[in-house]
């Protein structure tokens, strides 16, 4: 794998979840290529319940804007709500 680097974080709402694999090829279609890295970092709420905040890296050459409108079709086609935030200025 070549570099990456931090392109957007997410949270899922409503208590959705989705696994390393299944987000992984998310996120491959998204920037339409297969160098992509996905983690998961967890802490606990205020109210005790974990708090799942995930980081989509990517090739630092793709263009952002063009990803983020992907991504966001993509979690809509897979009925998830997520709270997105991009990691790159437009």
């Amino acid at each position: 794998m070549r570099h990456s680097v931090p392109l957007f974080l997410f949270r899922l709402n409503n208590g959705q979840s989705i696994g390393p694999t299944a987000l992984r090829r998310l996120w491959s279609d998204a920037c339409g290529t297969s160098d992509v890295v996905v983690s998961r970092e967890t802490r606990d709420s205020a109210l005790g319940a974990p708090i799942h905040t995930y980081t989509l890296s990517g090739p630092a050459n793709v263009n952002v804007l063009n990803i983020e409108g992907r991504l966001r079709r993509l979690f809509a086609e897979a009925a998830l709500t997520p709270t997105i935030t991009p990691m790159h200025r437009a």
